[in-house]
Order: C-alpha cells, then sequence, then structure tokens
C-alpha cells in the first residue's frame, strides 16, 4: 500500500531502526494475504518519535504524539490512521529482553510489496512470533501464515533456531504441531 512506502521513507529518512513484522512479512517470505493493519517494530530515541509523529500531518492521517511517548515509556504499541483508507500502521517498540533483541538483529531486507524493499524481521522470528499469536488467541490464520511460508521459503528457513528458541518461550507443543502438519 502507498501508506506502507510513506512509512518505510519516513523511518530510513529519520535513520529509525524498524522492522516490518505480522502478516505484511509473512507474505514476503510465504503466501500473500489480505490485512488492512500493518505492523512495524521500532526502536527510537524521543527526538526520533517526535519526529516521526510530526511528518504524519494532522489533515491527513491520526496519530497521537502522547501515546507515542507512553509506548515508548512502556515499550508498548501507538497507531498511525489514514482515516480516507481506512489503513492503520500498529507501531511497536521492541523488547530489551533477549528474543527481542537478537530479532532486531536478524531482521534483513525483504521485498514487501512489488518494487518495495524494506527491513523485515527474519522468517524464522516471524514463526516463532504467530506461534506466540496462535497460543494466545487460537486463530488457524497464524498457522496457515507458517505453512505459506514453509511451502514458498522452506529450505532457507533455520528450523534448529526455531526450535532452539520454540523450547525457551515453552512453544514446543505448537512447533511439533506445525512440524506435523508440514509433513503431511
Amino acid at each position: 500500500t502507498d501508506l506502507l512506502v510513506l512509512v518505510l521513507e519516513r523511518l530510513e529518512h529519520l535513520k529509525i531502526t524498524y522492522m516490518v513484522v505480522g502478516s505484511i512479512a509473512s507474505s514476503a517470505y510465504g503466501e500473500p494475504r489480505f490485512t488492512r493493519d500493518i505492523d512495524i517494530v521500532i526502536d527510537a530515541t524521543t527526538e526520533q518519535l517526535e519526529q516521526l509523529c510530526q511528518s504524519f500531518p494532522d489533515d491527513s492521517f491520526y496519530v497521537s504524539l502522547d501515546a507515542a511517548r507512553q509506548a515508548l515509556i512502556n515499550r508498548s504499541q501507538f497507531n498511525l490512521i489514514h482515516p480516507d483508507s481506512g489503513n492503520k500502521i500498529d507501531f511497536l517498540f521492541c523488547s530489551t529482553d533477549a528474543w527481542g533483541s537478537e530479532q532486531i538483529q536478524r531482521r534483513r531486507s525483504a521485498r514487501l510489496l512489488p518494487g518495495k524493499q524494506g527491513m523485515a524481521a527474519a522468517p524464522e522470528d516471524i514463526i516463532l512470533s504467530k506461534m506466540l499469536y496462535y497460543r494466545e488467541g487460537g486463530s488457524e490464520k497464524h498457522l496457515r501464515d507458517i505453512t505459506g511460508m514453509f511451502k514458498m521459503t522452506g529450505d532457507a528457513i533455520d528450523r534448529e533456531y526455531i526450535s532452539d528458541w520454540a523450547a525457551k518461550l515453552d512453544l514446543m507443543d505448537i512447533w511439533q504441531a506445525v512440524r506435523k502438519r508440514l509433513s503431511m
């Protein structure tokens, strides 16, 4: 979407460390799935965050600088909404735990849209995130996304990395179910 391209250009211009995650990222490595929401993990200073929010004018976008500042303090999320298109960006601050740090280090350039490269989480980290979301809500769409990623990118996915982190994140039961599904 045009909104994703615009946001990525602004993040890159402001030199904010970012990685696209969620369905947009899983589609870059797997089978495309339509979504109106775009999830982007960021690691920004207060100054960068303020510049980012100010770069989206009030007459075309909704973003709360106060919510963004609070999200920075809480390491949580805030939203950017483009009312005309109905599209929304969820900005999530990167986690400071071991896995969060590793995800940022492992991010890579990926084709997120036709003709648009951007930084995305590594496929293994997207799979682990999808397993966490599946554990929280039980939605089959996360397992479908994982299966699609293995269909399209399977040989390039580091299963050992996933197994190691699945054990650390208490996801082994879901990982086993995914592996069983893939061997069908």
